[in-house]
């Protein structure tokens, strides 16, 4: 892409950026506007406005990263390795068993501290 296209499209995207913010602050105005009527025609009215803006909104340049973005992090979480059930089950009664014992060592150490403090003031 030569310098003037690069341009030209960072110019188009701002419209269409202000094109979809228009319209996100067109819904909310709207969805206050029409409280009177019903909570069914406002929804459809809302999703209507969110797909024709997430449409425009995906023809600037970030708008295609961000879908692409999506798309690449579906791909990297069908590759995990999901734990057993038994391996979670397991996993959290060690976190479980840690915690309640730090607890312990930190009210025994707070108790401590307490005692020595209030022997050193004599209250």
């Amino acid at each position: 892409m030569n310098t003037k296209t690069k341009a030209e499209n960072s110019g188009l995207d701002t419209v269409k950026w202000i094109i979809v913010a228009a319209l996100v602050a067109g819904g909310v105005y709207g969805n206050s506007y029409f409280a009177a009527e019903s909570v069914l025609y406002r929804v459809i009215g809302l999703l209507v406005l969110a797909l024709v803006a997430g449409w425009i909104a995906a023809q600037t340049v970030r708008g295609r990263a961000f879908i692409q973005l999506g798309l690449e992090a579906r791909t990297e979480i069908r590759k995990v390795v999901w734990p057993t059930r038994q391996e979670t089950t397991q996993t959290t009664l060690i976190v479980v068993v840690v915690v309640i014992i730090m607890a312990f060592i930190l009210w025994g150490l707070d108790s401590t501290l307490s005692w020595l403090i209030s022997l050193l003031i004599g209250s």
